[in-house]
């Protein structure tokens, strides 16, 4: 058997109230001077604003500068702020946009060159030389998991291809995940983050790569979304729902490590070049994706079908996330939300670069793509 690494190594403080911590264990660390990294939406919230009232005995700075789809520069913008005010840390507060964009300023503010030299198939990669500033992160959506993911996600500041920076020692030294901060949520975005979560868990765990430790949290994640997620998006004041999607999301971002699958190729590619919410497109693909890889892994389907209580097995599986997804208010194909087969051409160039569908459970040629983007439009 080959040898393999696994490894689950960032410290977690799950629960409502978490985010009251931050401050005394900032201070025990030595830090006194963070800066907040942060999205436009959020810095303009209550949410912060009440955040920055338990951070007594810290010198706080906000630097809000993150939006869509996050590009290299928003990261040097923050970078600089981080330079400007002398800060000692980073605290990641937002969804999984903010927190991709708060694990690396630190790291291109004690680093040279742009960010973009650091991610891993960059062709004379930089090496991380220096230690990177202290960093704890605290999600206020519960989907991407990127709060204990290894990797950030950014895009190139013209071309919108996503690029990746990938290392353990980027990893969050804390999370502070306090299902509290997503009571506010939007419906909608309750719904796109939650779908991108069960998307996390269900590609992870059907995946070939061998992780067993990876496969049992990826089905646990997904029956815990599952059975979360309609209640969330519906009675977004649920505690436990709220909980038990924070949860799944950082379960699914855990398993991950596995690998994914086509799913997030074609979600990658319609956020390069239509600009739609990674958890949405996300949505948009998985039923279509799924259908296709039925025949790749029947086994797995029947454990998904299983695991999230459907009847009939494997084969009743995809008809139950589509309806899934009308009960969230996730409605129409592609086109509904602006996709246009003018886009195909670009769309399958880069979900076929795109290195996630390399461990998906059936091979993807450019014209496998062709004729997902098709069915799902």
């Amino acid at each position: 058997m080959t040898l393999t690494s696994f490894s689950f190594p960032t410290p977690i403080k799950f629960g409502a109230g978490a985010r009251k911590l931050v401050a005394q264990h900032l201070i025990d660390a030595g830090c006194t001077r963070p800066l907040i990294v942060t999205d436009r939406a959020l810095g303009a919230l209550p949410v912060l604003t009440e955040f920055l009232t338990h951070l007594n005995g810290l010198d706080v700075a906000v630097f809000s500068g993150v939006f869509g789809n996050p590009t290299c520069s928003q990261v040097m913008d923050g970078a600089q702020a981080y330079k400007a005010h002398h800060a000692d840390c980073v605290i990641g507060f937002g969804g999984g946009a903010a927190l991709d964009v708060a694990k690396i300023v630190g790291l291109a503010a004690t680093h040279e060159g742009d960010i973009l030299e650091y991610v891993w198939d960059h062709p004379q990669v930089r090496a991380i030389t220096h230690e990177l500033p202290y960093f704890v992160a605290l999600p206020t959506t519960s989907g991407t998991g990127s709060e204990v993911g290894r990797s950030s996600v950014v895009s190139e500041n013209d071309t919108h291809l996503k690029r990746v920076v990938f290392s353990a020692k980027i990893l969050a030294k804390t999370v502070f995940a306090d299902p509290e901060l997503t009571l506010g949520l939007p419906a909608a975005i309750t719904a796109a983050t939650g779908m991108d979560a069960l998307t996390h868990n269900i590609e992870s765990y059907l995946s070939p790569a061998y992780h067993p430790l990876c496969d049992g949290i990826a089905l646990e994640g997904t029956r815990i979304a599952a059975a979360a997620l309609h209640t969330a998006v519906h009675h977004p004041t649920d505690l436990k729902a709220r909980s038990d999607m924070m949860m799944a999301s950082m379960m699914g971002a855990i398993a991950f490590q596995k690998d994914l699958g086509a799913v997030h190729s074609c979600a990658h590619a319609l956020g390069a070049v239509c600009d739609l919410h990674h958890g949405l497109a996300n949505a948009l693909m998985i039923d279509t994706v799924l259908a296709w890889n039925l025949e790749a892994a029947p086994e797995k389907f029947d454990e998904l079908a299983h695991v999230c209580k459907v009847p009939g097995g494997g084969a009743a599986f995809v008809p139950w996330l589509k309806q899934l997804k009308l009960s969230l208010g996730i409605t129409g194909g592609l086109a509904a939300h602006g996709v246009t087969p003018e886009h195909f051409p670009r769309l399958i160039e880069i979900a076929t670069a795109d290195m996630c569908h390399q461990t998906n459970p059936r091979p993807c040629t450019a014209a496998d793509f062709d004729a997902l983007f098709k069915a799902a439009l």
